[in-house]
């Protein structure tokens, strides 16, 4: 079973964008979320991981929020991408390989994952590193 392409590009643009799915779904919650949070992972926070499974923890680190709009994501062909790349907080200590980032729903703590996936090449994290996922940085839904 697979979903069609067309309805894997309206479920992006829904959870993306806020863009309803005609007769399907909207986002006319009562405080829908406004923005994603993104965070930076030291190994797979696997599919039952929360945004704190294995998130990075250099000195400074923290989540970077992203508008859910079409000026934070281009979503195109099934495919989404940051509209800018997204530059996390530079290290001012601490240590670590960043090896995975996480699209979620909480600015700190526990967090519902929506989508992860690998960084490539891995981002090495300390004193005076500023981790960043480029606009080349892709959530695909197949």
């Amino acid at each position: 079973m697979s979903k069609g392409d067309t309805f894997e590009n309206d479920l992006m643009k829904l959870i993306f964008s806020a863009t309803a799915i005609a007769n399907i779904a909207d986002n006319a919650a009562t405080s829908p979320l406004t923005n994603l949070f993104i965070a930076l992972h030291t190994a797979d926070p696997g599919e039952t991981g929360s945004q704190t499974t294995s998130e990075a923890a250099y000195t400074s680190y923290a989540r970077v929020s992203v508008a859910r709009t079409s000026g934070g994501w281009t979503v195109t062909a099934n495919s989404v991408s940051p509209v800018a790349n997204i530059s996390f907080p530079a290290g001012t200590g601490g240590s670590g390989t960043v090896t995975h980032w996480s699209v979620g729903t909480a600015t700190s703590g526990t967090g519902k994952i929506l989508y992860s996936g690998t960084v490539t090449p891995n981002i090495t994290t300390g004193n005076g590193i500023t981790p960043i996922l480029t606009t080349a940085s892709t959530v695909t839904e197949d």
